[in-house]
């Protein structure tokens, strides 16, 4: 019997990647990135507003040419043998669909319109929106807050879907429903994009919009009017269903199997959002904490119904069955900005060198820095004296989600230079992450091991020493190099039934794990304490940012 092949698609921030994963041995025959054209040259944002949207041609565009570029790597025999592909995406990463399920961006009439293109998962325009929803929700007869922690944040479907009807009369009027990224890619697959009839993710449901079976679905039509006459029907062209990413959302169409040259017999899964199938691809367990870092983290837990499904988990990302895997609980929480914050500083010392010295030195200057500092920051001592910053450079989105927060640093002297400052937001960054774990263990979530993924946890071991020392823990690194698309490669194989779980399906397929950083007990002493500021620093700025907001508001 021939190997049968399956391909994991995973759609990052900034680029597309595709991976061609053998179903019994694991083992790459190709994979291939894309990056964006449109989003690389910073088309259609407004950083300094928090506005972040991507055109669906640049998602079309990476979807044919990351799959067609994995499949050109591979041996000419292992075409015939693809039985299966699953798609990750970014999330929540809405954008509005008319009647046949074109996203706004690809009419002529919308072709330059921001809002009828997909709204980035960092996109927080909607903060207020987000505010809105939530006191509705905790003044209502059923808290439709209760499984996300209790939270809403402006990262998710309803505030986006919100503000943009609310911001743009043209989308209002031709947008007959809405759509997440990862629904979308599966669905354009298929041939089959009618909001009304796709199969949506299990994930993307619970999570951002809502969703439970207790509510019968969504939020009920009643509560969607009475936070908005423009949400007044909405509800009725979305869905009341949602689909586990082990499931199948049908097979390859004509025409896409003719571009990519694949049969159609090939079946499609149920897409998810990016950490979820990373978790799956870095072997998530029962009580695992998997971290997925890159510009942000996403943090994967998942634990048997059974054992956690009655208890609500205060101020994270929510709590869905099934969002990992089928018969578990998948519980998520993160950090808006982790990469990021470093890349914000590495632009903050590049950036006048650029407008002084030129692109090429910029560049130069720009691929070193990192790196650099990295090295630099290792070698200086941990003391109880050194400087504090806080993480929230794009707000916070766990736990309790805030995203009108911004960061701050403390204790800085004529003495503290690029190597101190770069040091002090690499804890920040790792603080962070420990509030996040107190909060699962304060809830009774116990964390059995930490396993990393994504480009940092790749790339950087003094990130990484940092985070071990500052939780305590140990961390393992997963050692594939694309876990969200190994995950989604993984789902493809149990949706087109080569594996019978997802569970034996990691079995046959995952690479394991290659490195491994342990806590230094002469660390972790000293950065309790800088943890303990970190923790007084914070509330401080909270403090003071809800004063001011009151006396805005008050004025």
């Amino acid at each position: 019997m021939q190997n049968q092949y399956v391909i994991g698609v995973d759609f990052g921030t900034d680029s597309v990647r595709a991976l061609l994963v053998d179903t019994q041995t694991g083992q790459v025959a190709g994979t291939h990135v894309h990056e964006y054209s449109r989003w690389k040259q910073g088309l259609y944002c407004n950083p300094a507003q928090s506005q972040f949207r991507q055109h669906p041609l640049d998602y079309l565009e990476g979807l044919e040419a990351s799959i067609k570029g994995a499949l050109a790597n591979a041996l000419t025999d292992v075409r015939p043998q693809v039985v299966g592909i699953s798609i990750d995406t970014t999330g929540s990463t809405p954008g509005p669909v008319d009647e046949t399920g074109l996203p706004l961006a690809l009419r002529p009439d919308f072709a330059e319109n921001p809002n009828g293109m997909f709204i980035l998962w960092k996109d927080h325009t909607a903060n207020a929106e987000a505010e809105e929803i939530n006191h509705l929700a905790h003044h209502w007869d059923t808290d439709y807050t209760k499984y996300v922690g209790g939270i809403y944040s402006s990262e998710w479907f309803w505030a986006k879907i919100l503000r943009t009807l609310r911001v743009d009369e043209a989308v209002r009027q031709h947008a007959f429903s809405w759509i997440e990224h990862c629904d979308w890619m599966s669905a354009v697959l298929t041939g089959n994009t009618n909001p009304l009839t796709l199969r949506r993710s299990r994930c993307a449901a619970g999570h951002k919009a809502l969703w439970h079976s207790e509510f019968n679905g969504l939020p009920s039509n009643e509560f969607l009017t009475r936070l908005d006459p423009l949400l007044g029907g909405l509800r009725d062209r979305l869905y009341t269903d949602s689909y586990t990413s082990d499931q199948a959302m049908g097979t390859l169409s004509a025409e896409w199997a003719e571009k990519l040259g694949l049969s159609t017999d090939v079946v499609i899964g149920i897409g998810a959002f990016d950490a979820h199938m990373g978790a799956i691809g870095a072997e998530i367990e029962p009580y695992a904490f998997v971290r997925i870092i890159g510009t942000s983290t996403c943090d994967i837990l998942m634990a048997p119904n059974e054992e956690i499904g009655h208890q609500l988990i205060r101020g994270i990302c929510g709590q869905v069955d099934g969002s990992v895997a089928p018969g578990m609980l998948g519980l998520e929480a993160g950090q808006s900005a982790f990469g990021d914050v470093y890349a914000w500083f590495a632009r903050l010392i590049t950036g006048p060198v650029r407008d002084l010295l030129g692109n090429e030195a910029a560049d130069t200057l720009s691929r070193q820095l990192i790196p650099y500092l990295s090295e630099q920051a290792a070698q200086l001592p941990v003391t109880e004296k050194d400087p504090v910053a806080l993480d929230w450079i794009n707000g916070r989105r766990t736990p309790d989600a805030n995203h009108t927060l911004k960061a701050a640093m403390a204790g800085l002297n004529l003495g503290t230079d690029a190597a101190k400052v770069f040091k002090a937001l690499v804890e920040a960054t790792a603080f962070g992450s420990r509030s996040i774990v107190e909060r699962f263990i304060e809830e009774g979530v116990p964390i059995k091991k930490v396993i990393a993924i994504g480009g940092v946890a790749k790339k950087s071991p003094f990130v990484m020493q940092t985070l071990a020392d500052v939780l305590n823990k140990p961390i393992q690194v997963a050692q594939a190099d694309q876990a969200c698309a190994l995950g989604a490669a993984m789902c493809a194989a149990v949706a087109a039934g080569v594996h019978p779980s997802l569970e034996a399906a990691q079995r046959a397929m995952g690479s394991g794990f290659d490195a491994e950083y342990t806590p230094r007990p002469e660390q972790v002493t000293v950065y309790d304490t800088l943890y303990r500021k970190y923790r007084q620093l914070g509330r401080f700025v909270e403090e003071q940012f809800t004063h001011a907001q009151a006396l805005t508001e008050a004025v």
